[in-house]
């Protein structure tokens, strides 16, 4: 490079770093000028030697990082800073020590986040994609600057991925759309959002978006002019009503078109609101929602609106923070328009998100900010949260994109839940105490399921009980990732409390059979009943799924064939690895495959690239023309397959089917004695392994007649129930009903 194109770019250099403080949405002291000052010199300093694959001083990605941050974003000095500085410890010498010498703890922490998100360890046993995420996302429990600067750095990324190999492109613009454009969106970023899923479709489906694009740029014309009518007609009766405002129009995203022509399998003649109005105006924070409703009235009176598409986030703001009224009316020629109707505080907060949010939060005494409520419980579920990365990330989607419904508790409060949350989701919103105690739901007054699917306007009630406790099927009727979790965790509670009394038992039965409880017998026992550790053991002797015969077999193979015990010593050989061992007992106990969070059994077919087998950690991927293909975990295709096609991966897993629950329909019939209903409830109440699903009781003359539909584990407890209900007084017989 010659000294003239040195001193150009330090120019250029010069110029980024000017225009960085000029566009800051921030109003910057002195102080603060001198912080970023200090940054952009260390940062100068730190990356002078390096340069980007398009050939460019590299020092151009940090600052324009930061102009992302300034004034996209709408963060301060220290974020400013943090962007400058964002790849300084990983990419030179400096260390977060040093960072924290130079600046200050906070800038040190921000700094250091978005380091331990770069480096990211393979492992084979998980999605590095997925494992990426929950990295970034545990950053929120530091800083929730950290994602926020992790997203401007992004969407710089994608911005200028030209210069990058056609696999690295698709594989970075994937991820993009994956995870960090809906969580642009949940962060109220909606024009970062939309970039970043402009350019995700241009590189992954690029064919697709240059053709959408070609349709828009050959359009323009036309819609300018419409929009420049509609705009003309209404500016006349709002300068009339003396409202300050500005009109804006609004193109949709190449994206969401792309999307819309998807869905609804049209074409892209026949996506009717390609293009908005929005309608921006002057108001004190009193009279903002009376101005809204008066512009509304005003755009109705040209325009004949449609009732269905009429949407109020002013009255009940959405989570982020984002407020405005949107119409869509038909507009001339016979076109439907969307407007949408903000204040400009309100377009600052729909623009900036977080950072506006705090703008206009500060000094005012308020209930707390939906995002912050948002927020908190995002940072409670990384705490809880159990699992490997790729159920932890599919969790957490859910709760992303997912729209919003309004509705209420007893007292008329109102409350936020995502589309398709049921009444029992509404109760663990409430509080884990309230979910994990809810005995029945009411909606509307009347009493309802607890996997009933709310609707906005809904009233909502909770019933509690202390004896009440969460079982399996619950995590069937809940959608919230914040539910499931304290659903599993009160689950393995139980897992654990019932092994431990089952430990106890199983000492007892065995002292029975001159047999002492030691490590070396446990190890037997896990053995010889195909298991994978010693709680899968005591947990089975806890429910009853290892009765009696079965531990007397036990011992009469331990203390008295001869032939076993060899066959024994030769398994336990040091010819026979024990890893193989292991892998045959594994497989022979997780003998079914299950796809999906309700684990529904499909077909499917084994990938001959790595072979799985039962027992492997697996997932499924939906091919175009062979159906399902499962895949290990730790396949050589399985990085590419996750972060190329994420929307075809399909969740899997090999269960124990003896863990399975059944369902059986009991016939109980006998003399119609007093306390005999409540005598029969008890008897099944008590076993705490049996849940009743129905029950169905009449009299007649005398004669007792009912059905009971109980879900169990296994067959051994069934007869162990049969047993004890034929004990009660009165009881003639108990069968049941085959095909019920």
């Amino acid at each position: 490079m010659t000294e003239i194109d040195i001193e150009q770019e330090n120019k250029a250099i010069a110029k980024e770093y000017k225009e960085l403080l000029r566009i800051s949405y921030q109003t910057l002291s002195d102080d603060d000028k001198k912080l970023i000052r200090k940054a952009f010199d260390v940062a100068v300093e730190a990356h002078k030697d390096q340069r980007r694959k398009s050939g460019e001083a590299y020092i151009f990605h940090p600052i324009a990082v930061a102009k992302i941050v300034a004034a996209e974003i709408g963060l301060g000095a220290t974020s400013i800073a943090s962007a400058l500085l964002h790849d300084v410890v990983e990419d030179t010498e400096i260390t977060v020590e040093e960072i924290e010498k130079m600046f200050n703890p906070k800038i040190a922490t921000i700094v250091d986040g978005l380091t331990k998100i770069a480096k990211v360890k393979t492992d084979q046993e998980i999605s590095l994609q997925a494992e990426n995420f929950r990295k970034m996302l545990l950053t929120l429990n530091d800083d929730v600057r950290v994602i926020l600067i992790k997203i401007a750095d992004r969407l710089h990324n994608m911005q200028t991925m030209d210069s990058m190999v056609d696999y690295k492109q698709a594989k970075i613009a994937s991820e993009t759309l994956y995870i960090y454009a809906p969580l642009a969106h949940r962060l109220g970023l909606y024009n970062i959002k939309n970039q970043l899923e402009d350019l995700g479709l241009k590189y992954t489906e690029p064919g697709v978006y240059n053709k959408i694009l070609g349709k828009i740029k050959e359009s323009k014309e036309e819609q300018d002019a419409y929009i420049a009518h509609i705009s003309e007609i209404l500016s006349e009766s709002l300068d009339t009503e003396g409202i300050e405002y500005t009109i804006k129009g609004r193109p949709k995203s190449i994206y969401s078109i792309r999307r819309k022509m998807l869905n609804q399998g049209i074409s892209f003649e026949e996506v009717y609101d390609k293009f908005a109005l929005r309608i921006i105006y002057k108001a004190k924070p009193s009279e903002e929602k009376f101005l809204a409703w008066k512009i509304y009235s005003i755009v109705t009176d040209h325009y004949r609106p449609s009732p269905s598409r009429l949407r109020d986030w002013i009255s009940s703001p959405k989570s982020t923070g984002y407020e405005a009224l949107h119409i869509t009316v038909m507009g001339p020629k016979g076109r439907w328009v969307e407007i949408q109707i903000r204040s400009e505080r309100m377009d600052e907060i729909a623009e900036k998100g977080y950072a506006a949010h705090y703008k206009y939060k500060q000094g005012s005494v308020t209930e707390e900010h939906g995002l912050e409520t948002w927020l908190n419980l995002l940072k409670e579920a990384l705490e809880t949260t159990s699992g490997n990365a790729v159920d932890f990330v599919e969790d957490f989607k859910l709760n992303l994109y997912s729209k919003e419904i309004y509705v209420f508790t007893p007292k008329g409060e109102i409350k936020s839940l995502p589309k398709g949350a049921t009444s029992l989701d509404f109760a663990f919103s409430i509080h884990s105490e309230v979910g994990t105690h809810t005995r029945g739901t009411k909606v509307n007054g009347k009493l309802v399921p607890l996997n009933y699917v709310l609707n906005s306007g809904d009233q909502v009630e909770v019933i509690t009980s202390q004896n009440q406790k969460p079982n399996p099927h619950w995590l069937d009727y809940v959608t919230t990732s914040r539910a499931r979790n304290k659903i599993k965790n009160v689950l393995n509670e139980d897992t654990k409390r019932i092994a431990s009394d089952g430990k106890e038992l199983l000492t007892r039965k065995l002292r029975h059979l001159k047999i002492t409880l030691n490590e070396n017998v446990v190890n037997e026992l896990v053995n010889y009943f195909k298991l994978k550790t010693s709680l899968d053991l005591f947990y089975r002797v806890g429910v009853g799924t290892i009765d009696n015969q079965q531990l007397k077999d036990y011992a009469a193979k331990k203390n008295n064939t001869l032939v076993n015990f060899f066959k024994n010593k030769i398994k336990r050989s040091p010819s026979v690895p024990q890893e193989q061992i292991e892998r045959e007992e594994i497989s022979r106990n997780y003998d079914q495959l299950v796809f999906g969070k309700d684990e529904d059994k499909l077909d499917y077919k084994l990938a001959n690239c790595c072979n799985p087998i039962p027992g492997d950690k697996v997932f499924g991927f939906i091919t175009i023309n062979e159906g399902i293909k499962v895949h290990k975990k730790d396949c050589p295709n399985a990085i590419r397959l996750q972060s190329n096609y994420a929307y075809r991966i399909l969740p899997a897993k090999w269960i124990d089917s003896s863990q399975e629950e059944f369902k059986a329909t009991l016939k109980i019939t006998g003399m119609d004695t007093l306390g005999l209903t409540n005598e029969l409830t008890k008897i099944v109440s008590n076993n705490m392994t049996v849940n009743i699903q129905s029950i169905s009781l009449s009299s007649n003359a005398g004669v007792f007649n009912g059905h009971l539909t109980v879900v169990v584990k296994n067959n051994t407890i069934l007869k162990k129930l049969i047993e004890n209900i034929k004990k009660i007084d009165g009881i003639d017989k108990v069968t049941r009903i085959a095909n019920a």
